[in-house]
Parts: structure tokens; C-alpha cells; sequence
């Protein structure tokens, strides 16, 4: 668990997930997507009352919605009469079509469009499911991008140059590494810059 006010984590927390309700719960119909009222309704009254006439709707077993991912996993945890109230599903960013994409060559995925805290999203998701795979994958796509990232930082017309697409696709994790980076080589440079003006 992250620390409360953790920018960071309150990002990842908000992203929306997908998940299928196991159960019909009545008064949540408005999750389902179907939020908000007609459109062709004749006045602003009936809109309002259509609109409040759907926190009394109940959701459907099976229903598939995305939702924050603290909410999904609250309600994940949740039990009526021995059925678990939702089940989670695995988010896109983390699909089989990417992590094949991540498995030919990390380098070329652009992880930001995928989810901006990519890595501690698939963490929390991890914390709820065991996927071996997907650790391998993910363990494996760091330690290659972390190679090009130390590149990039140490070498100035690599960030400014061919490598400005791949500088662009990293995710929040990443971003902080190549300014660390970034800033040590900087700091190194002046330091034996010193060095050499002393000598």
C-alpha cells in the first residue's frame, strides 16, 4: 500500500478497469453505462426524473462496466450468500495482444498510451491476480527499457535524436528513472569538469 497522499497511487487507483458483475444488485443501475437521460426527452423535468429514476435500477448479473480500480476491487472482495459480487477482468494494457507486443521487443511499445503508471498498475493487478507469465513478461520488459533509458540519459543526442519516440511512450515510472538518470550524468559531468580545472 502506497502512501495516502501519493499522487502516484491515486493515479493508478483512479484508472477504470474492467470487470463482469456476478450478481444483480439493485440501486447501482447507473454504472452500467447507462448514467444521464434521453436526450429527445421534452423537458428539463423528465430528464432529471429519467436520470433519477436509474439510482433505482438495479444492475444485471453478467454486466460487463468498467470502473475505478479501488471500487472494482472493494467490490471484489465483497461476498452475498457465498457469490462474490464482481469478478475482475485483466485491463487492455495488459492483454495477451500486448504482452506479445512487449515480448518482441519491449522498446517499441509506447506504455504511456497504455496506462500513464503502467508498472503500478500492473502491480496492483498482479496483488490480485497470479500470473506467472505476466510477472516474466513485465520483469523482462523493465530490464530492457532500463538498458535504453540509461542510454538515453547519458547520451544527449540519443534523447534529442532518433530517440525522442521512445522517450515519449514512457510511463511515469520510467520518466522519473531517465531524470535520475539524467541528473547523475549531468552531475558527473560537472564534477570531472571540476576536476580537470583543478589539475
Amino acid at each position: 500500500m502506497s502512501a495516502y497522499y501519493d499522487i502516484d497511487a491515486i493515479l493508478t487507483d483512479a484508472h477504470k478497469v474492467p470487470c463482469t458483475f456476478e450478481l444483480e444488485i439493485p440501486g447501482l443501475g447507473y454504472i452500467d453505462g447507462n448514467a444521464g437521460s434521453d436526450v429527445r426527452s421534452p423537458t428539463p423535468l423528465v430528464r432529471a426524473l429519467d436520470c433519477y429514476a436509474q439510482w433505482f435500477e438495479q444492475i444485471k448479473q453478467g454486466s460487463r462496466v468498467t470502473i475505478p480500480l479501488w471500487l472494482c476491487e472493494l467490490l471484489a472482495v465483497q461476498r452475498v450468500a457465498d457469490s462474490q459480487v464482481l469478478s475482475l477482468d485483466l485491463p487492455a494494457s495488459l492483454s495477451p495482444r500486448v504482452l506479445n507486443a512487449l515480448k518482441a521487443d519491449a522498446r517499441t511499445v509506447d506504455l504511456r498510451t497504455l496506462a500513464s503508471h503502467f508498472y503500478r498498475l500492473a502491480a496492483r493487478i498482479l496483488d490480485l491476480f497470479e500470473e506467472e507469465e505476466i510477472v516474466d513478461v513485465l520483469s523482462e520488459t523493465f530490464k530492457k527499457r532500463a538498458a535504453e533509458i540509461a542510454d538515453h540519459a547519458h547520451n544527449a543526442r540519443g534523447a534529442l535524436g532518433e530517440g525522442t519516440d521512445f522517450l515519449r511512450g514512457l510511463d511515469e515510472m520510467e520518466r522519473q528513472l531517465f531524470r535520475a538518470a539524467h541528473d547523475s550524468s549531468k552531475s558527473m559531468r560537472m564534477w570531472m569538469g571540476e576536476l580537470k580545472k583543478k589539475h
